[in-house]
């Protein structure tokens, strides 16, 4: 079985039980709702969240795109040729402004250290080439291909890797590794260096 699939139903099965159902099967009958409500919204306004390919295939029949969550600029790459020219495409990217690797990786792996109980995210990342060790450690490997870290600079040239391969749009997440509070210094910083 692969990684984290068990601990999800059970997480989640044990305090609402029967709730859970498959990831694919909840998203078409949820459209299916939206397209027979009394006002329906339109296919093309609206975009899911998608990192596996059928959901990504879904997305690009039902909806105007996706919104990839915790990618790599080639799981962009992917999501694109799965997509195709027309649906929008625009992946998050989780970032960390700090030149200093350890409080970087440390940032990194603290925010990602839920994600691998997720059968959706370890098993993207089993896909993606990490190894079940990588996943389980939090491996620095991991970090850094999911999590850019260093100045602005960096940061940019992640952004335009996701682009170069064929993204409309990135989203940026900002971790500081403080209070969950709007990293506004930080945000201010990447909107002055996105903005040249």
């Amino acid at each position: 079985m692969p990684l984290g699939r068990r601990f999800e139903w059970r997480r989640v099965d044990a305090t609402e039980p029967g709730r859970y159902r498959k990831p694919l099967a909840a998203m078409r009958a949820y459209l299916d709702e939206l397209d027979a409500a009394p006002v329906p919204v339109p296919s093309d306004h609206r975009v899911l969240a998608a990192i596996g390919p059928k959901m990504l295939r879904l997305s690009a029949e039902r909806a105007g795109g996706a919104h990839p969550y915790l990618i790599t600029p080639e799981n962009t790459r992917e999501a694109r040729e799965i997509l195709g020219a027309g649906p929008l495409l625009a992946p998050e990217q989780t970032v960390v402004l700090s030149g200093d690797a350890g409080e970087a990786r440390a940032i990194g792996r603290e925010f990602l250290s839920g994600y691998p109980a997720f059968a959706t995210y370890s098993n993207k990342m089993l896909r993606s080439g990490f190894t079940a060790d990588d996943v389980e450690a939090i491996s620095d490997r991991l970090v850094d291909a999911l999590i850019v870290w260093g100045d602005e600079d960096a940061i940019l040239r992640r952004v335009g890797d996701h682009l170069a391969a064929d993204a409309d749009h990135v989203c940026i997440q900002v971790l500081t590794g403080g209070p969950a509070d709007f990293p506004m210094e930080q945000w201010r910083r990447l909107g002055a260096a996105l903005g040249d």
